[in-house]
């Protein structure tokens, strides 16, 4: 008996390989085409931001720039102030007053004989309000009178208030006991040189 021998021969092995190479050619296609577009979105990103960061560099310059020009322009004008600046500077400094050394000073002159019940300060003027006791061995005013006295005589008050007066006074009567209710005034310097 003869033996026979078969081959097989696969005739679409050459249509596998064109297949498998058109598929492999698809795949790089798409990744290339994917990395392109990512590479795109990646660098339109970066291109934005950078664009942004360059503005506000730029804003910020010139903001810096506007700055020094105006603190340049203040260091010229402050070397040369003219006689009405000065004379604004001047009055500021001298012509304030410290309520708070006034208000120390007007306590220590206040014996324990007058009460300032409250006070006020309007165009210049420190009007002061009180009561005292109205006793019968002694003047009514006399109280009142030795109040005034120490306050004029208090560089404290008197240097920004250079006129004191008495403006008024009543009788009442509080708890039974006689009682003086009385307005003093300190007059300000500015009113004085106005002639208020």
């Amino acid at each position: 008996m003869e033996q026979r021998h078969f081959f097989k021969i696969n005739l679409n092995k050459y249509g596998d390989l064109k297949k498998q190479q058109e598929v492999e050619n698809k795949t790089f296609l798409s990744v290339l085409i994917s990395f392109v577009v990512i590479s795109l979105i990646f660098g339109g990103i970066i291109y934005y931001f950078s664009r942004e960061l360059d503005k506000r560099i730029d804003s910020r310059t010139k903001l810096l720039a506007d700055i020094r020009s105006e603190i340049k322009q203040f260091q010229e004008s402050g070397d040369y102030l003219s006689t009405k600046d000065l004379e604004r500077i001047a009055a500021t400094s001298t012509e304030r007053i410290f309520w708070a050394k006034k208000l120390v000073a007007l306590s220590e002159k206040t014996d324990d004989k007058i009460a300032i019940t409250h006070f006020t300060f309007k165009r210049g003027t420190l009007s002061l309000y009180g009561i005292t006791q109205v006793e019968k061995d002694k003047r009514e005013f006399d109280s009142i009178d030795k109040f005034i006295s120490s306050l004029k005589e208090n560089p404290q008050i008197s240097t920004d208030f250079p006129e004191i007066s008495f403006i008024r006074s009543n009788r009442d009567k509080e708890k039974d006991v006689d009682i003086l209710r009385f307005q003093v005034d300190c007059i300000g310097k500015e009113n004085i040189k106005r002639g208020n």
